[in-house]
């Protein structure tokens, strides 16, 4: 087993007094925070210098985490998950309990499943979403390495994990679905 406990442990201690971190997920590395903490999602807002109309990401663990924190969402939502190939996030409408900086005007939110086992590890321990927006600034492009990333964004948050920054791996970002009425409409492929 890979050995990412102590990134782990960092991880839980800055999330849970309202702090940033730029770990690995099953796509991009990602900025990331608890999201039902306004405050911590306005510092990544601050970090990516973007607009905080422009909702952002949230990984979960599982699908019984979406139920949490999305009002009645359509099941067969997670059927149509089962066949994707690759990480999908999907917007769903009616968001409940997390931080109201983080849903869009409409009260959607964007919420991935989370399979990458680092991830999913700090999820289960954190047991609340965590963001997960791109480790750029806004407009720049989306970093594909760990060592793509601009030192600016290494700077501001607390804590780099350290697990994967040598993968060599191209990432590329998930796609993006809208669910509706039993309907996905791509938003990005």
């Amino acid at each position: 087993m890979v050995d990412f406990e102590k990134d782990i442990e960092q991880c839980l201690a800055v999330l849970k007094k309202g702090g940033t971190i730029l770990y690995p997920t099953d796509t991009v590395w990602g900025i990331g925070c608890d999201a039902t903490n306004a405050d911590a999602v306005q510092k990544i807002y601050d970090i990516k210098q973007r607009p905080d109309e422009k909702a952002m990401i949230v990984l979960v663990a599982d699908e019984r985490e979406v139920l949490q924190y999305v009002a009645s969402p359509d099941l067969a939502v997670f059927d149509y998950l089962q066949h994707a190939n690759k990480p999908t996030t999907v917007i769903y409408e009616n968001a409940i309990g997390l931080a109201d900086n983080l849903t869009g005007n409409d009260g959607s939110v964007a919420i991935r499943i989370c399979n990458e086992q680092f991830c999913k590890h700090l999820l289960k321990r954190f047991r609340r979403p965590i963001v997960s927006t791109s480790a750029n600034i806004s407009g720049q492009p989306t970093a594909k390495l760990f060592s793509d990333i601009d030192f600016e964004i290494k700077k501001r948050v607390d804590y780099v994990v350290g697990y994967r920054q040598d993968d060599t791996t191209n990432a590329t970002p998930s796609s993006v679905i809208k669910w509706d009425n039993g309907k996905a409409t791509i938003i990005r492929s």
